[in-house]
Order: C-alpha cells, then structure tokens, then sequence
C-alpha cells in the first residue's frame, strides 16, 4: 500500500523569483554543495530550462555505511538516488510539475506532483508526493522512513530556496 505526503514551502518572494532560482543553474550547483556536506557525491546530471520548463536529473550517492539498519537489510550497496525535477513553463496563476526519485534495482518508487502559486504573502510549492515499497513485512516502515525523510529533505531545501534568493536575486 503506497503512502502519501503534502507538503507547502512558503516563500515570502514572488513566484516570479522562486521560479527565476529554480532556473538558474547557478542555484542548482549551489544546491548540490549543500547537499555534499551529508552526501558526498551530488551532481546535476541534466539541467534544461527552455519553453518547455525547467528540467533537471540530480544524482546522489550515499554510502551503505550511512544507510539506517532497515536500509541495509535490502540495500547490499551504495545506494544511487536518481531525482528528476520538471517544472512547466512560467504561470503567473499557478505553474505546475512533477518529481520523482528511483534507486537502480531499487524495491520501491517515488513520485509527486509539485504546484507554484501565489499567496498573500509571496507564494507556496506545494509538493504531493506517493511512496510504494515492495519489500513484504518492512514496506510500511520502509515508507514512513522515506516520508520523514522527506519532510526533512524539503524544508532544507526550502531554507536553502528562501537564503539564495535573499542573497542572489
């Protein structure tokens, strides 16, 4: 049974500027500094912003050694986090994308809507994401890992979003 999670940024900035930073690949390997202080290897794969929208892969390593307990019971290596990012063209009313994250021979998935609008005070994303596991006896705590995980995951992120506006843009 999948498991599922909302959860909204909110930025004191216009969506115009949220969506500025989230195309700038300047943004994206600033990220990915970031991210090496808990995963050494972090690289932008694929970083594509045309009409379409913004696209990007971003790969992550993390080592069996840092994995939790229950990672390693079904997890025999390092283990490989492949994350795509789309995010559709500019919408002043709401842009709208899709995320999803997969480890190669991975026993689950991940993946999510994601929606930049406007608020009264700046603008929210808002991410919904499903987990599903395919480990018997383990995927329910296998996907509430993920998903607390997750909720730590972005909120870095959106700190991390909110500072390199304020300093850049």
């Amino acid at each position: 049974m999948a498991r599922r999670l909302s959860y909204s940024a909110r930025y004191e900035h216009p969506t115009e500027k949220v969506y500025s930073a989230l195309s700038s690949r300047d943004f994206w390997d600033a990220q990915m500094v970031e991210f090496r202080k808990l995963t050494p290897q972090s690289d932008v794969e694929k970083f594509v912003v045309d009409e379409n929208g913004i696209d990007i892969v971003l790969v992550q390593t993390l080592p069996k050694s840092d994995l939790p307990a229950i990672a390693n019971a079904v997890i025999k290596k390092d283990m490989i986090i492949t994350r795509k990012e789309f995010l559709g063209p500019f919408h002043p009313e709401k842009t709208e994308g899709t995320y999803s994250a997969g480890i190669p021979a991975g026993p689950g998935s991940l993946t999510g809507v994601q929606e930049l609008f406007p608020t009264e005070s700046g603008c929210t994303l808002r991410r919904t994401t499903e987990v599903k596991v395919y480990v018997p006896f383990v995927n329910g705590k296998l996907e509430q890992l993920i998903l607390v995980n997750l909720v730590d995951l972005f909120r870095g992120e959106a700190e991390f979003t909110a500072d390199w506006i304020k300093a850049n843009g």
